[in-house]
């Protein structure tokens, strides 16, 4: 690979905390329009910028299933688009929601994937999010199988497939 190659295909560190500074602030005034107090954490975590809502109370800001989470993460990757004019793929959790799923998603993978290898059949998943649907294949993935969405959004599932 060379320099110009390995320079683009790194994430440039400094985008990534700009478009997290962008996105915590939108968040932050969000909170402030709907009066709940929350505190603000920004990191970037691999090639995304993550903001997290911590200290809020209630899931109010999260929804049944995480849909006024997802809603929110999407306003707020387009605050930051309209402001850098790229499109980002900044991650929002509220309350550890995320990393709480990613677990009970990762267990999930886990035991399907032992399942399917048990008994040879392939095995669908219930209908879930994009980030939902790569944790479970990530954990497949590590189990030594292999998976793939079907369907169409918002009813796209993963299926796991036997080796």
């Amino acid at each position: 690979m060379t320099e110009a190659e390995q320079e683009k295909a790194a994430p440039d560190l400094n985008a990534l905390e700009q478009e997290g500074e962008i996105a915590a602030d939108y968040v932050e005034g969000l909170l402030d329009i709907a009066d709940i107090d929350g505190d603000i954490d920004m990191d970037v975590e691999g090639d995304r910028a993550l903001v997290s809502v911590v200290g809020v109370k209630g899931d109010d800001l999260v929804g049944p299933g995480g849909e006024v989470l997802e809603a929110l993460q999407e306003l707020t990757r387009l605050a930051v688009h309209r402001q850098t004019g790229e499109r980002s793929r900044l991650m929002l959790d509220v309350a550890g929601y995320r990393e709480k799923r990613r677990a009970e998603l990762s267990k999930l993978g886990n035991e399907i994937a032992a399942q399917v290898k048990r008994n040879g059949e392939p095995k669908s998943l219930q209908p879930m999010t994009p980030f939902e649907r790569k944790i479970v294949h990530d954990a497949v993935a590590a189990a030594g199988l292999r998976s793939e969405s079907e369907g169409e959004e918002p009813l796209r599932f993963v299926v796991v497939l036997p080796v």
